[in-house]
């Protein structure tokens, strides 16, 4: 049986993915949530449903508990594949987390980046690793959201001090989502140059899903774009797709990310950034940003700090 521990997979295109790893069988899948009373799940084993173990990527200790109650439960259980997907975007970057830190970055990048690093030693040989990022990363991808001008942890932890910060706050938090998918693309190439992934006991893939409409990561913004985001999630939505080929379904971003989770779909070699297009898998490039090596070293150890683990 493969273990598989998720988070963002009780809404959205996350939920799709989860259902179609259950639905492969012999597979006993974990999410992380906020709403441990989702329905169709349980908190303890179940065929056909996931455990659910609580989990506020707000808050840094509810993030160590969550591994802590991983590690207990699982005991001498390996994880076989970890999906990081849960994600948010805010309007400003106003919001702060309970430890002071920017909410878009804490809980896209900071929150999963410690629960990486927490998980790592109990995965198993062979295991995956998937990170959820966005195409709106990379300015070549002209996806209309404000592109990251930087990856610098303590900045984006603390907007206030960034010197180029957008006075402007809508434009100003959607620099802070997608530096945080920059920040999942850099985490990916951290961990890909590992010993462990560089001899093939470990595969790291950092998952563009494009644009996914109809998910739960617009319900921070106004009512406005919420409504627009949910009407073009409907069928209504279908005929975008066939202008843009970053516009993709819920149903085939969801299956995308299980197919990886799963280990049906894998990398070429030399390959970390799966990016859907048109319902399909395409492994291309991330940005130029994303492919400086001395930028996803800061990234990693200036995270670490953070999050108070060594280096």
């Amino acid at each position: 049986m493969s273990t598989i521990v998720m988070t963002g997979g009780t809404s959205g295109f996350g939920a799709v993915a989860a259902g179609r790893m259950l639905e492969a069988g012999d597979v006993r899948l974990i999410l992380g949530t906020r709403r441990p009373g989702a329905r169709g799940a349980s908190s303890s084993a179940d065929a056909g449903r996931p455990e659910l173990i609580p989990l506020d990527l707000t808050e840094l200790d509810a993030v160590r508990d969550c591994a802590a109650v991983l590690r207990e439960r699982l005991g001498d259980t390996a994880i076989d594949a970890l999906v990081l997907n849960g994600g948010i975007i805010r309007p400003d970057v106003a919001g702060r987390t309970a430890e002071g830190f920017e909410t878009t970055f804490a809980v896209n990048h900071l929150a999963h980046y410690l629960l990486l690093r927490l998980l790592l030693p109990i995965l198993a040989e062979r295991a995956t690793v998937v990170l959820t990022t966005s195409g709106t990363h990379d300015p070549a991808t002209g996806a209309g959201l404000v592109p990251p001008r930087h990856a610098d942890a303590q900045l984006l932890a603390h907007p206030e001090r960034d010197p180029g910060l957008d006075s402007r706050p809508r434009r100003a938090g959607q620099h802070a989502y997608t530096a945080s998918k920059l920040c999942a693309v850099l985490v990916v190439r951290s961990l890909s140059e590992r010993p462990d992934a560089q001899a093939g006991r470990l595969t790291v893939i950092a998952y563009d899903p494009g644009q996914v409409f109809g998910t739960g990561l617009a319900k921070d913004l106004s009512l406005p774009l919420r409504m627009a985001w949910s009407l073009f999630g409907t069928p209504l939505g279908g005929p975008l797709r066939r202008f843009s080929p970053t516009l993709n379904s819920r149903t085939d971003a969801g299956n995308a990310l299980a197919d990886l989770a799963l280990g049906r779909t894998t990398p070429p070699p030399g390959h970390t950034y799966a990016a859907l297009r048109r319902g399909h898998l395409t492994w291309i490039d991330p940005s130029d940003l994303a492919r400086k090596p001395e930028v996803a070293q800061a990234l990693w150890t200036d995270s670490a700090n953070l999050v108070a683990l060594p280096t």
